[in-house]
């Protein structure tokens, strides 16, 4: 593709050579003739001046480049969808495959593709141009919106509702039943039946092996828009909001609120009937294990605001230390000390005794720090040596 018609497609401002043929995207540093690369991260910035690519996408005002540029208002995105223009195209044909088994009254939409393997419950719906992958199972009256694509292994247990444009990776399973039980009298468990739906909202994407269970009662939901990684775990009754960012390994017990634009980093673990406000972020590993107001950023188990615990984990490595300080003041106030008894005698024995040196005379107040005597005078305290001092009565 000509850099000209690159640049169009991307919305990007061209500096330098149109008519370079570009084959694909690389990273700045294995770019090479022919390649278009990016900066969106001025730590790479140095790499500029010995890239071999032949364009290179930057900021509106960032540094040049030694090649031509297409200037864009956020490198990364512009990146992000120049990738999608090179990215082969690996659609499988329309149509339902021979080895697919399909419900007679199951409706699959015009452009949609069956793979080998599939199973389709009966009354389930797949929209138009939605693709699946071999051995993935859709159960009973699931509805599965357009332009979807599921992967292999994938499974959509009955009755779940999928949007539009949902991309759900390999080995999601969504509808599995929530985790209830009631303990018996006896100490035994039973199983609360896990009747109700979950629903996915368009533009979704759920990473390979990603859960999404089924309540008893009411709905699970994740909202249109967001994103979770591989391994993550969505409980019963969880309502995710839109535009929500989830790393791998997280994990969200039932009934907990998740507000619109909440980040959640890998491995944060989050407790039930929690309310999670609009826009807060937990760093990686933490323990949630309250409601966090909008906005909130936390960090460490459990969960607390993340620049206490940036503070708290710097003194962390250094608290062996402080118990062995605090164990040898205890040990010091503990043990009898002469040298206090003895100041404490002679501070006693000083006290409004009239004390003279050459030059002047006032009455003992006490013994200063340094272990001279404290007098007072008209003109006010002073400390005298031992040598100084001519007692009287």
């Amino acid at each position: 593709m000509k850099l000209r018609e690159l640049a169009g497609r991307l919305e990007c401002r061209l500096e330098g050579d149109g008519d370079i043929e570009i084959v694909r995207v690389a990273g700045i540093q294995d770019a090479a003739a022919g390649d278009l690369t990016f900066l969106a991260n001025p730590k790479y910035e140095k790499l500029l001046a010995t890239t071999r690519a032949s364009a290179v996408i930057l900021r509106e005002q960032g540094a040049a480049a030694p090649c031509a540029m297409l200037r864009a208002p956020d490198p990364y995105l512009a990146f992000a969808r120049a990738v999608g223009l090179f990215a082969p195209e690996s659609r499988p044909p329309a149509g339902v495959h021979a080895l697919a088994a399909v419900a007679s009254d199951a409706h699959v939409g015009a452009d949609a593709s069956i793979g080998p393997f599939v199973a389709i419950g009966e009354g389930a719906t797949v929209g138009e141009r939605t693709i699946v992958f071999p051995n993935v199972t859709i159960g009973a009256g699931a509805r599965i919106g357009s332009d979807c694509l599921i992967h292999s292994n994938v499974s959509i247990r009955e009755r779940v509702t999928i949007g539009n444009r949902v991309i759900l990776q390999n080995g999601v399973v969504i509808g599995g039943d929530g985790y209830g039980f009631v303990r018996r009298g006896d100490g035994t468990h039973e199983k609360i039946p896990q009747v109700a739906t979950v629903v996915i909202e368009d533009d979704v994407e759920l990473g390979a092996n990603t859960t999404v269970d089924r309540p008893a009662v009411g709905e699970t939901r994740i909202k249109a828009g967001s994103k979770i990684d591989n391994l993550v775990q969505i409980a019963h009754g969880v309502t995710v909001g839109r535009n929500v960012l989830m790393a791998a390994q997280v994990g969200i017990a039932g009934s907990t609120h998740v507000a619109d634009d909440v980040i959640f980093g890998g491995q944060v673990g989050v407790g039930g009937h929690l309310t999670i406000g609009r826009g807060a972020v937990a760093v990686g590993q933490s323990g949630v294990t309250n409601s966090l107001d909008p906005g909130a950023m936390v960090a460490g188990y459990p969960a607390i605001d993340g620049r206490e615990w940036r503070k708290a984990s710097v003194l962390f490595r250094r608290l062996p230390e402080f118990k062995r300080r605090i164990e040898e003041l205890e040990k010091r106030l503990a043990e009898p000390s002469m040298v206090s008894l003895d100041a404490m005698r002679a501070r006693d024995a000083l006290l409004g005794v009239r004390v003279s040196w050459d030059g002047g005379e006032g009455v003992g107040a006490g013994i200063a720090a340094d272990g001279g005597l404290r007098v007072e005078t008209p003109d006010g305290e002073r400390v005298l040596s031992a040598g100084e001092v001519h007692l009287g009565r």
